[in-house]
């Protein structure tokens, strides 16, 4: 192959890359150095973990949560009726326990004993309000399509501590809908979030949209109190600044960081390393709904002018598996049996031929926000100038990107976070989904997520679930190119930093668990 500046990317990561993992812990997962057991706990005392954040517009509105950042933070002040274990299956939070009726649509959930910081005990009434305010058909929370089973006119607080889920069909799932991203409960009538409580761990002290949010030890929680007295969520967009602050001694915990920044830095001992095998899912989104990606054939044929191990190699350094145009790989009801689509230029250039569209130019928006994409959309561009198609690469702010291209553009770098497959379908590929970045709006695919979600049989609603993907891997607006290893960075004296739990899950960002030594 000639040697060309991406080529030259590939090279130089690929060996660095192998030293990375030649010397890392296993990557199945087994604990890390600094994992619960590997010491006594020991109380008190400030953490400072760092997050890419989003700007000066940040809130505390748990239900608005979007970026990792926001996630940490509502976990750190509140807590869901559910959540997702390690295998992305639901784990009781402050739900103690549910259970279904014969047909699957009532749902009886039990709350456990749990209050707010302010001292009141958490009620059906705060579920059942967190809920109704999430599913406000007037605001665009992103939990809002998760809960749409719900039938929460119809809910009801049959005691203090015990609700009832009436929803619209069977929903063999319900589980999942406890735990979906951003389902946080705050007290009833809850609206202003200026000092916010809530029933989580920590309980709020001071906030600076941008940049900081100061929290101490909630003595009372339901799981016991934090080991630490106070914790402190710091923002700094760049990853070279969350390092620097970590080698710094300015901060004890620096999420995202990149395999480059482990690999320099780990050997002297200075930071331990996390990685969290396959956690982000890497990929570009394209918009069926407007040119040229409103042709189908100009989806197909991207699908297959890219080459996903130059991408994972390049962009990744090669902490990561290529992907195969769906999220989810490994999880349940992920189709493994589809053949793995691989790089073939002249199928690329027929379906672009067959479309009208040789000679193509589009711009691929990226932005620093997250580790490997600027890196990928840049890899992008030369692979696909070899199919006659000219990427123009346009840089955003790291502050709104996300927002930026939730309806802008027409191409787009992405990337995700661990959840359940099926959240993954009712938060973006519904017509209703409130973060549908492909605009994939189609009824008939609609139809059969409702379907699959009314499926009491576990083959019958796998098998629903696998057409879905099936259409989506031929059609659909997501090219997923690569997973990534997540890579934590924390300093020595840092303890109880759970190894093998990907972002999103009930285990990652578990401040309440951890320890300084």
């Amino acid at each position: 192959m000639p040697l060309t500046r991406r080529t030259l990317l590939a090279a130089s990561a690929a060996a660095p890359a192998l030293a990375l993992l030649s010397c890392s812990p296993d990557r199945a997962g087994t604990a890390a150095d600094g994992a619960p057991g590997a010491a006594t706990p020991r109380r008190g005392g400030r953490l400072r973990a760092l997050f890419a954040g989003g700007g000066a517009n940040e809130t505390l509105d748990p239900h608005r949560v979007n970026l990792f950042a926001d996630a940490a933070r509502a976990k750190a002040l509140y807590d869901k009726l559910a959540d997702w274990g390690s295998d992305l299956a639901a784990v009781p939070r402050l739900a103690a326990g549910w259970e279904p009726s014969p047909g699957l649509d009532v749902w009886t959930v039990r709350l456990r004993e749990a209050r707010f910081h302010d001292g009141r005990p958490v009620t059906a009434a705060d579920v059942l309000y967190s809920y109704r305010r999430i599913a406000d058909p007037g605001r665009a929370f992103r939990a809002r399509a998760s809960l749409e089973p719900i039938d929460l006119a119809a809910a009801r607080a049959v005691d203090p501590r015990t609700v009832e889920f009436r929803l619209h069909r069977p929903c063999a799932e319900f589980p999942n809908v406890l735990a979906a991203f951003g389902a946080y409960i705050v007290p009833d009538g809850t609206e202003d979030f200026e000092r916010p409580v809530g029933s989580g761990p920590f309980s709020f002290v001071a906030f600076k949209p941008g940049s900081s949010l100061l929290l101490r030890r909630f003595d009372d929680h339901w799981d016991g109190a934090p080991h630490l007295d106070e914790l402190e969520i710091l923002a700094a967009a760049e990853e070279t600044a969350r390092a620097n602050a970590l080698l710094a001694g300015q901060a004890e915990y620096a999420h995202e960081l990149t395999p480059a920044t482990a690999r320099t830095h780990e050997s002297g001992g200075r930071i331990r390393v996390v990685r969290l095998r396959n956690s982000a899912m890497q990929g570009f989104v394209m918009k069926t709904d407007r040119p040229p990606f409103d042709d189908v054939r100009v989806r197909q044929a991207f699908f297959h002018l890219v080459d996903r191990r130059e991408l994972v190699d390049g962009a990744l350094s090669g902490a990561g598996e290529i992907g195969n145009d769906l999220f989810g790989k490994g999880g349940q009801y992920y189709p493994a049996d589809l053949p793995q689509r691989t790089r073939d230029l002249d199928r690329a250039r027929a379906l672009l031929r067959a479309a009208g569209a040789e000679g193509l130019r589009v711009t691929l928006d990226t932005s620093p926000v997250a580790a490997g994409l600027v890196e990928a959309a840049g890899i992008l561009k030369d692979q696909a100038a070899e199919a006659g198609v000219t990427v123009e690469v346009r840089v955003g702010s790291k502050d709104t990107y996300w927002k930026d291209i939730l309806d802008g553009g027409v191409l787009a770098s992405f990337r995700s976070g661990a959840m359940p497959i099926e959240s993954h379908l009712s938060q973006r590929l519904l017509s209703g989904s409130t973060t549908n970045a492909s605009h994939w709006r189609h009824p008939d695919f609609d139809e059969l997520y409702t379907r699959a979600q009314s499926t009491a049989d576990p083959a019958a609603r796998a098998a629903l679930y696998e057409r879905m993907q099936r259409r989506l891997h031929e059609e659909g607006g997501l090219l997923v190119w690569g997973f990534a290893d997540w890579i934590v960075g924390t300093a020595p004296r840092l303890r109880g930093v759970a190894a093998d739990a990907p972002a999103n899950t009930l285990d990652w960002a578990r401040f309440d668990k951890v320890w300084l030594a």
